[in-house]
């Protein structure tokens, strides 16, 4: 089949991360056959999704709530090697397992109206049209970069935590981290025993979460997500809700020094950064471990956005649009968020497909 022809199944998934492994599992599970009624279009060069691009030093024992896969766990990992190479293993021996033929690398460069209610999924590798598209490009691909007065001026290094690659790049320089959040605390704790001086810069005061992480907390953070986009606004990360967790790495680090969270300052120097009070940090690089934004600029043709410059979704069922289902998205960012989204988008497609169909028999 060639890429100029239009094919058509019934669900194109974009993107093969946890949410969109888990919608395919989802789909594989109530009857869907991949390449004849669904395709996974992934652009990554090999599974694990975002995982496969973390820095080596991020073993799998340092990670936060990895959760396993719809019908396979992750069983028998080494907690020392990289999560990286750990993840990735795990997500190619997932696609083997369930036969989700995941089609890749593919760019998906736009998502338009077609002909007869149905969807144009317009790639790389050529045009699908479908009934419905279940969106699970995460965030890695949209790092989010903050604009600060006389950031052109620096004369060292500024980098995302999409860049980093470990901490030995650091050894002997002075490091700003910028940001509150887990890779700013993971990237500090890392770079300072290889650095001259490490600073830590946060918008706002970053909280500490004493005991565990229970699920009614969890259910509480997942809420205010929720309500955010519903009412159309861009969604916050559910860490952003939950505080970062205080166990004995971060209070050590505490304790020494490199958790000495100063407030964001004002603007950027030359050879460093200041404050509106008269301090001055010198600095050799900048480390922004300011976050990402959702990965969504292919499907701009169907214009989703609401006047408060989020999606409005239910569920993870796009609300000006019914055949679009967001995943990994806003409440669903989490390992555990993002395989409950692709049980419930598939549902969700079933009936929608179901009353197509009806629709269409009660008409002939």
């Amino acid at each position: 089949m060639n890429d100029t022809e239009v094919r058509e199944v019934d669900v194109v998934v974009i993107g093969a991360g946890q949410a969109g492994l888990s919608s395919a599992y989802h789909l594989r599970r109530t009857g869907f056959e991949p390449e004849r009624d669904f395709v996974v279009l992934d652009h990554a060069p090999g599974p694990g999704g975002a995982w496969q691009f973390r820095w080596p030093s991020l073993t799998y024992g340092k990670v936060h709530g990895m959760h396993a896969l719809p019908g396979m766990e992750l069983t028998g990992a080494d907690p020392e090697r990289p999560s990286s190479e750990v993840v990735g293993e795990y997500f190619a021996a997932y696609e083997r397992t369930f036969d989700l033929r995941v089609r890749r690398p593919v760019d998906v460069r736009a998502v338009r109206e077609g002909a007869g209610g149905r969807l144009l999924v317009e790639t790389s590798a050529g045009t699908w049209s479908a009934r419905a598209l279940i969106n699970a490009t995460g965030t890695w691909d949209r790092p989010f970069w903050p604009r600060y007065p006389g950031q052109e001026s620096f004369r060292g290094r500024q980098l995302h935590t999409a860049q980093y690659a470990g901490p030995g790049e650091f050894a002997g320089l002075r490091v700003v981290v910028v940001g509150g959040g887990a890779s700013g605390t993971q990237h500090l704790m890392e770079i300072a025993p290889y650095a001259a001086a490490t600073t830590w810069v946060t918008r706002r005061t970053p909280v500490f979460r004493e005991g565990p992480f229970t699920e009614d907390v969890g259910r509480a953070a997942v809420a205010l997500v929720e309500e955010r986009v519903r009412q159309g606004l861009p969604p916050r990360s559910v860490v952003s809700v939950t505080g970062l967790p205080l166990n004995d790495a971060i209070r050590r680090a505490i304790a020494d020094g490199v958790l000495d969270r100063q407030p964001m300052f004002d603007r950027i120097v030359p050879d460093g950064v200041e404050w509106d009070d008269g301090r001055h940090v010198d600095a050799d690089v900048i480390l922004w471990a300011t976050g990402f934004r959702a990965a969504i600029d292919h499907l701009a043709p169907m214009r989703l956005r609401a006047a408060g410059g989020g999606i409005r979704i239910d569920g993870t069922r796009v609300v000006s649009d019914p055949r679009i289902h967001l995943v990994g998205y806003g409440p669903s960012a989490s390992t555990i968020g993002a395989n409950r989204a692709g049980r419930a988008a598939v549902r969700d497609i079933r009936r929608l497909l179901a009353g197509e169909r009806f629709a269409v028999e009660s008409a002939a």
